[in-house]
């Protein structure tokens, strides 16, 4: 039997426990980096959609088209920095006017990160990546993927429905991926009051890179890209 501490704990999980409250300064780190070095990204999209998508698939030309879109009008272009879908939207924006982000993460087996970056971050914690797709997006751009993107849409529909982020256009691009999600939530979380009807008005579905666009601006047509004093404050408590 492992012979206990003056604490109460074992060795092992002293030596545990030392190990996870050093874990706060490197948690700490990745936070600050991305606030300095993401802070003078606005406005920005962020873009998400699946790792395994082809290069010569419809939806990888298609993300190429709305981030090249993105960034010839002014917005910066953030991705998670893998291949797939997040290598179309670093690599449309990188042939764009704007600078190109990449938020990469590190995972078991390793994600290499696409070549198309301007700015490249590498997170080891999904939480502290996750607030900074978040806290700089001036809208959420979602394509067909999946665990991964569901949990980004997940998130940001969850945080923008319960006042923990501004409200933001969230756009689903492709129809024909998402009609059948979009069914489920008005036929099943609706009916079942699990969510309000008017959380359907949470996000819109387009089909094109000129609807992207047009969906963003129109959101934006009586209000500013850059949060208001108000936003702000809800901001620093994501």
């Amino acid at each position: 039997m492992a012979k206990k501490s003056k604490h109460g704990m074992s060795p092992v999980n002293d030596a545990m426990l030392t190990r996870e409250s050093w874990k706060i300064f490197q948690i700490m780190a990745e936070f600050v980096e991305g606030f300095e070095r993401l802070s003078q990204i606005s406005p920005s999209v962020s873009i998400f959609g699946s790792a395994r998508t082809a290069g010569e698939h419809p939806d990888y030309r298609l993300a190429c088209d709305i981030s090249r879109a993105l960034s010839d009008a002014g917005f910066s272009v953030v991705s998670g920095g893998g291949p797939g879908i997040m290598e179309a939207a670093n690599r449309g924006a990188w042939e764009g006017k704007s600078p190109s982000v990449g938020l990469n993460i590190q995972l078991p087996h390793e994600q290499l990160g696409n070549p198309y970056q301007d700015i490249s971050l590498s997170f080891r914690h999904f939480f502290s990546r996750k607030v900074m797709f978040v806290k700089y997006a001036s809208a959420y751009v979602v394509l067909p993927g999946g665990f991964g993107t569901l949990d980004e849409l997940a998130e940001i529909l969850t945080l923008v429905q319960t006042g923990k982020t501004r409200r933001i256009p969230i756009i689903l691009v492709n129809r024909g991926f998402w009609e059948g999600l979009v069914g489920w939530f008005r036929d099943t979380l609706v009916e079942r009051a699990m969510i309000a009807p008017d959380d359907m008005e949470l996000f819109c579905i387009c089909d094109s890179a000129d609807e992207v666009l047009e969906a963003i601006f129109k959101h934006y047509e009586s209000r500013d890209f850059t949060p208001s004093q108000e936003e702000q404050e809800i901001l620093l408590e994501l």
